[in-house]
């Protein structure tokens, strides 16, 4: 029978590479000793890129600075700074001929050529984004969290809390926590909220009469949407080797949930070519639960690490994720320690109950209730795989360099498809590069 050092030690050194795997050193709770020894500052950086073909760009930076305390009190702190720049689908059909479409500001118009996918190339923006988190023990085997969140785009405020308790138990081989998380958003799009179901309005915008008629579009602007989320969770050391984790989570979403700058096209049902283009509409909240569970197998020399989660939602989405890392130590084969980790990634969903890739003109005479054209909520696969590459360089100090490849295939979903769309691309595929350093010191 082991004893309690062996058994925290077994925990560290699982926890420790979980940590590596997910490009961190943090070692949270799982280093816990009698020592009360305060620690130096132990900071983590990363620069990320992601890049669609032909579509959005995104780079981002993040620093992450964590304080061990007396007393096992811990201060983390994480600065987040991202760019997005490119072309977004704006959520109408392809046609066989040149479309017109207004920016969401009302100030200009752009063009697509025949056959292409509408796509407006002047989406941009610009996030900041600020977490704090202290933990420490608050009785024997029971340790408290709380952290607070701030995240400022263009057009957008979020504000949140969080809180968790943890409980140590079976001589720490097990714990049980449970965590809540409040956020407040504030949306103020360019151009205001537009009308659900409200036409684009396309014409010349220097018209006298333009900004009166565009103001009909528009129902306010800004507004804003609650986040509320309980999690639950259960890790289990089962021997020296293995580490598993379970949770279940429950939020709620209530307020805006439209996305302002998508529209649907209304389309001739025997032609197929468009007769309108107007403004989503979608439910004004969402229940989504999620179950997920991971494991960590420590071989001889390598790390395996696998988890599965499945979400669904009253918006009727169901989705599957299977993520996979395996830690390859490459000794010091190179004159340095380093190591592989192979990554791959699956991702599949259904569609919302309100997606549809374009309504049909009179169709019922009546429009439905709530419908969305955007691809994010339609039915979908996606497949990530990757390499990383980490080493030890400057006195232990960790750098390392990741590279993978995304897809993302949206399927159909049944839809008859009339006319000219069957000649177009209704659900084109998105390719992407995912390029990151990080270095940890």
């Amino acid at each position: 029978m082991t004893n309690k050092t062996e058994k925290l030690n077994i925990k560290a050194a699982l926890t420790l590479a979980t940590a590596a795997l997910l490009g961190t050193n943090s070692l949270a709770q799982a280093t816990t000793t009698d020592s009360a020894e305060e620690s130096t500052w132990e900071f983590d950086s990363a620069f990320l890129f992601y890049s669609e073909a032909d579509r959005v760009s995104a780079g981002e930076a993040i620093f992450n600075a964590k304080k061990n305390f007396a007393n096992d009190e811990i201060l983390n702190l994480k600065l987040t700074v991202d760019a997005l720049t490119g072309a977004s689908a704006n959520g109408a059909v392809a046609q066989p001929h040149v479309q017109t479409f207004t920016r969401p500001s009302g100030e200009g118009q752009y063009t697509i050529e025949a056959g292409d996918i509408p796509l407006d190339d002047t989406f941009k923006d610009t996030r900041v984004q600020l977490n704090a988190q202290w933990t420490q023990p608050i009785a024997p085997n029971y340790t408290a969290s709380g952290g607070v969140h701030i995240s400022k785009e263009y057009d957008y405020l979020s504000l949140g809390v969080n809180g968790n308790i943890a409980f140590d138990f079976d001589r720490k081989n097990s714990t049980v926590s449970a965590g809540f998380s409040y956020f407040q958003d504030t949306f103020t799009p360019e151009g205001g909220l537009p009308k659900a179901f409200s036409s684009m309005l396309i014409g010349d915008s220097s018209t006298s009469h333009w900004d009166d008629d565009f103001a009909n579009t528009r129902i306010d602007s800004e507004d804003t949407k609650t986040t509320t989320e309980v999690l639950l969770g259960f890790t289990q050391i089962i021997n020296r080797r293995m580490i598993t984790q379970f949770n279940y989570s429950y939020s709620t979403v209530d307020g805006y949930l439209t996305d302002p700058f998508k529209v649907i096209s209304v389309v001739d049902g025997h032609s197929g070519l468009t007769q309108d283009n107007i403004y989503e509409s979608r439910p004004g909240s969402r229940l989504k639960q999620s179950i997920y569970a991971q494991s960590l197998y420590h071989f001889d020399s390598t790390v395996l690490d696998i988890s599965y989660r499945y979400t669904w939602d009253d918006w009727e989405i169901d989705s599957h994720t299977i993520d996979t890392r395996f830690r390859i130590p490459l000794s010091d084969s190179f004159g340095i320690e380093s190591y592989l980790q192979p990554h791959f990634r699956f991702y599949q969903q259904s569609a919302a109950e309100f997606y549809q890739p374009f309504l049909i003109d009179g169709d019922g005479d009546t429009l439905p209730t709530y419908a969305s054209a955007d691809y994010r909520i339609g039915e979908m696969s996606t497949f990530t795989i990757g390499l990383k590459y980490g080493l030890l360089v400057n006195n232990g100090h960790d750098l390392s360099f990741r590279l993978e490849y995304y897809r993302q295939t949206p399927t159909d979903a049944g839809f008859d498809v009339p006319g000219a769309l069957k000649e177009v691309d209704l659900y084109p595929t998105i390719d992407a590069i995912i390029a990151q350093v990080t270095y940890s010191f």
